[in-house]
């Protein structure tokens, strides 16, 4: 048995008495069973260097105490979700744009993009990422423009312009005992071009600078493509056994699993119960209306309580203020930059989002959304009527009792968002 300590986002610790054969996605587990969270399938150990300033999420597949033995001293395991984890699976063209993805076997026409993962994962094709990345001169602050082409046997850039010929290829960096990183410290710090920096690490190398070969791209779109390509390349068909494993897992639950949520978000939709029987509402003009009427429902809802009076202690107007304190995605007075940086740590999916106090307006909310890899900010108001308190994001239009409600309408209903509330940023506290 082995001790590992794993720290979560509010900075408190936990100490780990594990097996040399267990998991990543084992200890998630273990973690997420003495947590008591939720478990979604979205939690992942982190690898965190402070003092390089990089980070990345271990695969599910590896061995912790593996990864712990080449981790220097500094360095440390976080705990925290990343919904993005497998989502190249269920979007794959949403992370190959067409330009980037090649075949080393020229054949007559590319690949139909239906394949791409197929050819990914199969070991005996060929596929490669092609395009341009800054790559920092060692020992220097300079970074250098160059062709690249990520294959199987390794990263390569051309030694003359976008040259495929083998004598103009020079090996950057081979996959099979490096492994690629985020930089979290800013592009100030290493002089780069771009905000979007990632580093391939050899495995071996613990603290030593020299070592890492920093890359740039020049877009989010394209530091994800190289960077996905990169773990699928390196691991295949391992990931896509990972990505299945959780379904395959609830009917042989392991000794700390946690109670597996029965619903996906995925299949909530708009459901008229107005007859005698619910029915599925298609027509979104009919879905926006029969939202808004639900809106009013919860408000009438709460003046009855109003009217009858309140067996808590506690007044609901009151009550109806502080309720969302006790939820996950409710953040209190953490700052945009702040919340800007979880949404991009928890993995920039579509409905990522989380709710904080407004800065400007200390009786407002905010509300903060991802979609499109794009993070947007929504402000909630308060607004009184007949001395009840409602908040709305829309103007008034639609209102609600309280956050709580908000946010499960905004989950079955877009209504003036870009797209559904799905995933709750969530800092766990270990």
């Amino acid at each position: 048995m082995e001790i590992v300590k794993v720290w979560s986002e509010d900075g408190a610790g936990k100490v780990v008495e594990i097996p040399a054969d267990m998991t990543a996605r084992d200890v998630c587990q273990l973690l997420v069973y003495k947590s008591h969270c939720l478990d979604d399938n979205a939690w992942t150990l982190v690898e965190h260097h402070p003092i390089l300033g990089l980070e990345r999420c271990l695969e599910d597949h590896e061995l912790v105490v593996q990864v712990q033995a080449s981790m220097s001293s500094d360095s440390k395991f976080l705990f925290r979700k990343n919904y993005a984890k497998y989502e190249f699976f269920r979007n794959p063209l949403n992370f190959f744009p067409e330009q980037m993805v090649a075949w080393c076997q020229e054949s007559d026409g590319s690949i139909p993009q239906s394949q791409l993962l197929q050819n990914f994962l199969n070991s005996s094709s060929c596929p490669e990422i092609q395009g341009y990345l800054y790559l920092k001169e060692p020992g220097r602050k300079s970074w250098k423009k160059l062709y690249m082409f990520l294959r199987r046997s390794g990263l390569y850039f051309s030694t003359k312009g976008t040259s495929k010929e083998p004598r103009h290829l020079q090996l950057l960096s081979d996959l099979e005992d490096s492994n690629i990183f985020t930089i979290i410290t800013g592009r100030k710090l290493h002089n780069a071009p771009t905000d979007y920096q990632f580093c391939i690490k050899p495995s071996k190398a613990r603290s030593d600078c020299k070592e890492l070969k920093m890359l740039c791209a020049e877009d989010e779109q394209s530091r994800t493509c190289w960077m996905t390509a990169f773990r699928l390349l390196k691991y295949g068909i391992v990931l896509y056994q990972s990505y299945n494993v959780p379904q395959q897992r609830k009917s042989n639950l392991s000794p700390f699993s946690a109670p597996v949520r029965s619903v996906s978000e995925n299949s909530l939709v708009a459901m008229d119960f107005s007859g005698r029987t619910g029915r599925v509402i298609d027509n979104p003009v009919e879905a926006q209306s029969a939202a808004l009427e639900e809106g009013q429902t919860w408000r009438k809802r709460s003046q009855r309580m109003n009217v009858l009076g309140s067996p808590s202690p506690l007044h609901p107007s009151s009550l109806s203020t502080v309720i969302h304190r006790t939820q996950v995605w409710f953040h209190g007075r953490i700052m945009r930059e702040e919340a800007h940086k979880m949404i991009i740590q928890q993995g920039q999916v579509d409905g990522l989002f989380l709710l904080r106090d407004s800065q400007s307006n200390p009786k407002a909310f905010v509300l903060t959304l991802c979609h499109h890899q794009k993070i947007k900010h929504f402000q909630i108001l308060p607004c009184e009527e007949d001395g009840q308190v409602f908040f709305s994001l829309d103007d008034g239009a639609t209102k609600f009792t309280d956050l709580i409600h908000l946010v499960e309408f905004y989950q079955l209903n877009r209504g003036v968002l870009p797209c559904k509330l799905k995933h709750p940023c969530t800092a766990v506290a270990l």
